[in-house]
């Protein structure tokens, strides 16, 4: 958008300039200039007697959706095994697929994977398209954007989900601009206009305090991300039947500007909030440092991982990493226990996914207990101690 004075037209009249509620109208020369602040209110359009003044609007883009058919989901691996959120995005992808009458196909990229494409049919995938080479071993951008992208312009899918994992968002933004679409991140909640076939993203905004809905109704395909376990998985059916497609990568030219010169795992105990089935958070009612370690002694007897409120990440009691909530990690596991936790809607809206949740709280009008499954009222550096040893003589540790 932009906005152009004819000077051809323009007869230094100065109406414009009193019509401007910015001032940003001066004669130069005798005649109209538009400085830079203009937020095309058209002011100046309507007051110009001589219409010296224009207002050019970029042309409305317009595309056959009929030309675009199918449901995309990336197959995110590492060394050969699935990430959950691949499973994830197929079991809200095959609903998505189902209403529109369309396939699901999973996109999986990587070094000699083929042995697990059936997993990906088996979850609920009808087809799979499987890209192996050398160079697609370990991740880098710019070899599996290339991919993607050409596959894309081959294929024209409606929509292409991925995981808002560190591998999906930095990918997902790479493909969506070399293919000239938008991208929505980090959604939770995905629905379809099966009459326009546009898909409607739904993500928090402002902090969490708005759910926003996207729409790219005028380019193709359709993206997003979605955080991991926000959606549950289909039950895996062996039986069940797919097309794994084979792309033939031997021709293909690779865009390779960086490389990996080796892996170094993690030294100490990995945090893993994402895939663990029991976490034990802290929060600010543990009132100091040192009294998370009985968040840590709870989580080390039952095997859990240890999370954390972002109250908690910022007082520096510990790493980023352990965040649960809408700036941290979207988790959910199968018992959460919310320690200390008075329940700020951006930590909830990162754990209440949670098939079960044990809030302990000193205060029993916390937000936290809205959301609970059990709640326990309490000092929770009294109460901590006593569901340790109790978990100990129950485990038989």
């Amino acid at each position: 958008m932009g906005i152009k004075v004819h000077v051809d037209k323009c007869l230094g009249c100065k109406i414009c300039i009193s019509s401007c509620p910015f001032g940003i109208i001066e004669l130069v020369d005798k005649k109209a200039v538009i400085k830079d602040g203009c937020n095309f209110c058209g002011s100046c359009v309507s007051a110009c007697k001589f219409q010296a003044i224009e207002i050019q609007r970029e042309q409305e883009i317009t595309i056959d959706k009929t030309l675009y058919r199918g449901v995309w989901v990336f197959a995110e691996q590492r060394q050969g095994k699935l990430a959950n959120v691949a499973f994830e995005l197929l079991g809200e992808g095959r609903k998505l697929a189902d209403q529109l009458g369309e396939p699901l196909v999973a996109l999986l990229l990587g070094k000699e994977v083929a042995g697990i494409a059936q997993q990906l049919i088996a979850q609920g995938a009808d087809k799979v398209l499987l890209a192996e080479a050398p160079e697609l071993e370990s991740f880098l951008e710019d070899p599996y954007a290339q991919v993607i992208v050409d596959l894309a312009r081959q294929e024209r899918p409606n929509i292409i989900l991925m995981g808002a994992t560190a591998t999906g968002r930095s990918l997902a933004p790479k493909v969506a601009a070399r293919l000239g679409t938008g991208l929505t991140a980090d959604c939770t909640g995905l629905e379809v206009d099966v009459a326009e076939k546009n898909l409607l993203q739904t993500r928090p905004a402002f902090g969490g305090n708005l759910m926003a809905t996207i729409l790219c109704p005028n380019h193709r395909p359709q993206m997003a991300t979605v955080r991991p376990k926000v959606f549950k998985p289909l039950p895996a059916a062996s039986a069940r039947t797919g097309e794994v497609v084979s792309v033939d990568l031997s021709h293909n030219v690779w865009d390779v500007r960086a490389k990996i010169l080796e892996v170094v795992n993690e030294v100490g105990p990995a945090v893993n909030l994402e895939e663990a089935n029991i976490i034990v958070s802290g929060g600010r009612g543990l009132c100091d440092p040192k009294n998370f370690a009985l968040v840590e002694e709870l989580a080390e007897t039952l095997g859990a991982a240890v999370g954390a409120s972002r109250a908690a990440v910022d007082a520096g009691w510990v790493p980023y990493s352990h965040q649960v909530g809408q700036t941290g990690k979207t988790v959910g596991p199968k018992v959460y226990f919310a320690c200390g936790i008075h329940g700020a809607i951006q930590h909830m809206a990162g754990m209440q996914s949670s098939d079960i949740i044990i809030a302990i709280n000193k205060n029993p009008d916390a937000p936290i207990f809205k959301i609970a499954t059990f709640g326990i009222v309490g000092d929770v550096l009294e109460i901590l101690p006593l569901l340790n040893k109790e978990f100990k003589k129950a485990l038989g540790k």
